[in-house]
């Protein structure tokens, strides 16, 4: 009995798909997923757990940029700054987040070549281990935040943390140093704002007590007062002012 081509071909489509099927639902291979023992005590990862690992840390690596480098202090006093200005959408808050993304960049390239020098390129070099490459790489970024971090905000979150006394700053929890550095930041980066924000304060205020003199009282002070303030940080090259102030305030990236 002769079958049909259709027939014929939905037989052979049934088979096809049973076939994968059945190789989507074996067991997986887990050798991939491995980690060996070496002789010396050390473990070494399969490349595949590597490979996750960076996929990983490339996940969080945005939180990183924000918790642990310069980057919240710079993006916070250029906020602040163009509150104090009167300009609400200039410049654009992606202009702000690039102008600080770089400038974090620039202070911190002392830490960042120092990682790839101490840290990354030997570990690309297997000359080690991803562990020690971590430790290694932390090392840097440790120094630069205990560098910027207040002792008073430090030995809070370790009181907080219930934490033992230490031999030295650089024995402190990461995760009690990360939240402490955070801290610190925000102040300095507060008490950097407040200090652009007097020259601004002082020109509404003389505008304003000229409107009311003249009797323009339904007349906006922030209208006349605008250009003012534009002119003035211009005249004296604010965002130059500002740009190597914030720089400088670090240190050079190095403690």
């Amino acid at each position: 009995m002769k079958r049909s081509p259709r027939k014929t071909v939905c037989v052979v489509a049934a088979i096809v798909l049973s076939a994968v099927c059945a190789s989507a639902f074996a067991a997986p291979d887990l050798s991939a997923f491995t980690v060996t023992t070496q002789p010396d005590g050390s473990q070494k990862y399969s490349v595949t757990l590597q490979i996750l690992a960076v996929m990983t840390a490339l996940t969080l690596l945005p939180s990183f940029a924000i918790m642990m480098t310069a980057f919240t202090r710079i993006i916070v006093v250029f906020a602040i700054l163009r509150q104090a200005i009167g300009l609400q959408q200039t410049p654009s808050n992606q202009i702000l987040v690039g102008l600080a993304l770089f400038l974090t960049i620039f202070v911190m390239s002392p830490v960042l070549n120092e990682v790839n020098d101490t840290a990354l390129q030997p570990y690309l070099k297997e000359q080690l281990a991803p562990d020690d490459a971590l430790k290694v790489a932390a090392s840097p970024l440790r120094k630069f935040m205990l560098a910027q971090t207040r002792e008073d905000d430090l030995a809070m979150f370790m009181q907080i943390a219930h934490a033992a006394p230490v031999a030295s700053p650089t024995d402190v929890n990461f995760f009690v140093l990360v939240p402490a550095f955070m801290t610190s930041e925000l102040k300095t980066a507060f008490q950097m704002g407040f200090l652009l924000f007097i020259p601004f304060l002082v020109i509404d205020m003389v505008v304003a007590s000229v409107l009311m003199s003249m009797g323009m009282m339904m007349l906006s002070p922030l209208i006349i007062s605008l250009p003012f303030k534009i002119m003035l940080f211009v005249m004296v090259d604010g965002w130059v002012l500002v740009m190597g102030t914030l720089a400088s305030s670090f240190g050079g990236g190095t403690p």
